[in-house]
């Protein structure tokens, strides 16, 4: 087994290390996996075919378990990992066999379980001094059970894996939060994988697996002479698994030296590895350049075109290990300094190689054809001040055609691709809403255009519960759901709280699965892109059919298909008193596209038709007024209530009881198990 292969070109070099024919290390695996109710049907199928073939491929030396999670968290083997044996391969096939679906999602549960177990082991007497550990964690969702926020779980993980093992996840479908899911794995030497929705899933968890289940080295250290190289990129690795490749890029300082030493430092089971070899630079060199030569010669047409980069490819692979090495530490980095150090050093090499990268933009435009066929000049008419022709800002230089991309809100740009076009633009300032809405405490207001009626009632939920505001998901595909925060109530309310909606979430499953999470300090666009915005500035995405406007620090318009709108006003407090929270309140603005089998809170008056009717008066007491409502009749009393943060004054029918009678079915009809929850409607009446 040699060092490997090193090419030096133009002062860089880059160092390929993939060592064969190497005794597999042995390893230590927790296969935790995702059984909430979500994953039901081909998700849970598709992953019990995996673990099946899974198990075969595990070695003697291997020691393993498994992990099941959603409300409750079950563990195969307690307290310990056990070895490959026939009896101990056929006991976990019954346990995956029995796997079931129910409940919801308690991810940091799970990886606590995982990782009690791994240290364990590795503490006791059983444990091999060179095996490499790994927990495999899959799930469908984000977190819902238990603890729920993502900077918690990180900070959890890495005080439970203490930096003794590494962890690999694998998100399955659309509703995954994947960026939990990378920092995760990034923090902890490990890789995370996304599997889409419509995809194999048993094939690509197999072929994940076949990734990290040879570990052949762990602990390598690759090291250069100290004096004679500079911005070298990583050079230490955790683990090496069979079939993949380490690739090491950096610059020399004196490229007239005429050797390189190299170090090669590593574990390989019971045993320490060390290579070492002095690389003859300007031999190196001139094979390189003899490599390149034959390269370019073989590419006939297209030889001129890549001739000038393929000269320089190298520094081109040094740049590009590099801006990953720089998006990877922005996704780990603990303080804002550090993140915004990455996002540049990433940007500025990503714009000096041209490189297409999550910061910057590829801006295509199309030639002018002459009716000679030929292809006209670029246009020589300077754009006016600030802005070019194509809506990017005039700062950037000609024949570069990649730009980086701003903080949300801090300038205009524009990107194409297959899903439309996605745009940010100044929002427009007017926005025009309806009456029907949930705001406050929370107030529910519905406005009956047809019978010139408005009725209004309160809903007292609990902290913690997601509320259904709009069930359309089998016609139009949409879905809003709110969750409630708590607060005390102010002195002198006859409360003991309040509750408020902290986070709205639209789902749309057409024509493909998206949704729109909002929060008074954030918008998230998760469709074909991600988007984070925040609520401060003014600013408009457009993603396909969907669209979120923000007039900042004041609402957020949310378009789906062009004929169904929401506005949620943002509620924010510079200095709040103990019984006032940052909230939301959600009104329908446009509801053409809702189906007449809409429902929710909200959703089940949009079509409905009511009338006012007085009942009997009883023991000489005045005349009651009563709501007409789906056969129903409900007690209600005449009533103000401000909408609008507080601008408008709407006179309404106020419903009391929690809406009893008003509503179908009873409040815990309406709560759903978690933000993402498209469940339908159980059908439950209050018919009398």
């Amino acid at each position: 087994m040699g060092i490997g292969d090193i090419q030096v070109l133009n002062g860089h070099f880059v160092h390929y290390f993939a060592p064969k024919d190497l005794p597999a290390v042995p390893k230590n695996v927790v296969f935790v996996i995702d059984t909430s109710a979500s994953m039901l049907g081909r998700k849970i199928r598709q992953t019990k075919d995996a673990l099946f073939t899974i198990l075969r491929d595990l070695r003697p030396g291997d020691r393993f378990n498994f992990i099941s999670f959603s409300n409750k968290i079950k563990v195969w083997q307690p307290n310990q990992l056990v070895p490959v044996t026939p009896l101990n391969v056929r006991d976990a096939k019954k346990f995956i066999f029995t796997l079931a679906t129910t409940g919801g999602t308690n991810i940091d549960g799970a990886i606590q379980e995982g990782s009690s177990l791994l240290r364990q082991h590795l503490s006791g007497p059983d444990a091999s001094p060179n095996s490499v550990s790994l927990i495999i964690f899959l799930t469908d969702g984000r977190p819902t059970v238990g603890e729920v926020q993502s900077t918690t779980i990180l900070g959890n993980t890495r005080s439970a894996v203490q930096e003794k093992f590494c962890i690999f996840t694998i998100g399955l479908g659309n509703d995954v939060d994947y960026r939990l899911l990378e920092r995760m794995s990034l923090e902890n030497c490990g890789m995370m994988r996304r599997i889409p929705e419509e995809a194999d899933a048993s094939a690509m968890l197999k072929g994940f697996y076949d990734e990290i289940g040879t570990p052949l080295l762990s602990d390598i250290r690759i090291n250069y002479t100290q004096d004679s190289v500079e911005y070298v990129t990583q050079h230490l690795f955790t683990n090496y698994f069979n079939g993949s490749e380490i690739v090491i890029a950096g610059k020399l300082k004196n490229q007239s030296a005429e050797s390189l030493h190299v170090q090669v430092t590593a574990s390989n089971n019971d045993k320490s590895i060390i290579l070492q070899t002095d690389v003859p630079l300007r031999h190196r060199q001139i094979e390189t350049e003899q490599h390149v030569k034959a390269a370019t010669a073989a590419m006939a047409e297209g030889a001129k075109v890549l001739g000038a980069i393929t000269e320089d490819f190298v520094e081109r692979v040094w740049g590009f290990l590099s801006v990953k090495e720089g998006l990877r530490s922005r996704l780990t980095s603990q303080t804002s300094k550090e993140r915004e150090e990455y996002i540049q050093q990433a940007t500025n090499l990503s714009m000096t190689y041209h490189f297409l990268s999550p910061l910057t933009n590829l801006v295509v435009e199309k030639p002018e054809v002459l009716p000679d066929n030929t292809m006209a000049p670029p246009p020589t008419i300077a754009p006016a001040a600030g802005e070019t022709d194509n809506g990017l800002p005039g700062d950037m230089e000609d024949g570069k055609p990649l730009k980086p991309n701003r903080e949300p809100g801090a300038s205009t740009s524009s990107l194409s691709n297959s899903i439309g076009k996605v745009q940010r633009r100044p929002a427009k300032k007017s926005i025009t809403i309806s009456k029907t809405s949930a705001d406050g405490d929370p107030h529910f207001v519905v406005e009956f255009p047809l019978g010139k009626l408005t009725v209004c009632f309160n809903i007292n939920g609990e902290p913690g519960h997601v509320l259904r505001l709009v069930s359309d998901h089998k016609h139009s595909g949409v879905t809003v759901n709110g969750k409630l925060i708590g607060a005390p109530a102010p002195p002198g309310s006859h409360k003991q709280q309040r509750t408020y909606f902290s986070t709205i979430t639209i789902v749309v499953d057409r024509p493909k699965r998206a949704y729109i999470e909002v929060t008074p300090k954030k918008v998230i666009l998760d469709g074909h892109d991600r988007m984070v915005l925040p609520c401060h500035s003014t600013i408009s995405v457009e993603s396909g059919a969907l669209s979120v406007s923000i007039v900042g620090k004041s609402n957020v318009t949310v378009t789906v298909g062009g004929n169904i709108s929401f506005v949620i006003l943002l509620h924010q407090y510079k200095n709040p008193a103990p019984y006032q929270k940052d909230h939301l309140g959600f009104y329908i603005g446009h509801s053409k596209g809702l189906s007449h089998n809409c429902h929710g809170l909200l959703g089940q008056f949009l079509y409905e038709e009511v009338g006012l009717a007085e009942l009997p008066a009883e023991g000489g007491m005045k005349p009651l007024t009563a709501l007409k409502v789906k056969d129903r009749s409900v007690p209600v009393i005449q009533k103000s209530r401000k909408i609008y943060s507080g601008t408008q004054s709407v006179d309404c029918w106020f419903a009391r009881n929690n809406a009893a009678k008003l509503i179908d079915g009873q409040y815990e009809d309406y709560v759903m198990s978690h933000m993402f929850d498209t469940g339908d409607w159980p059908h439950g009446t209050n018919r009398v």
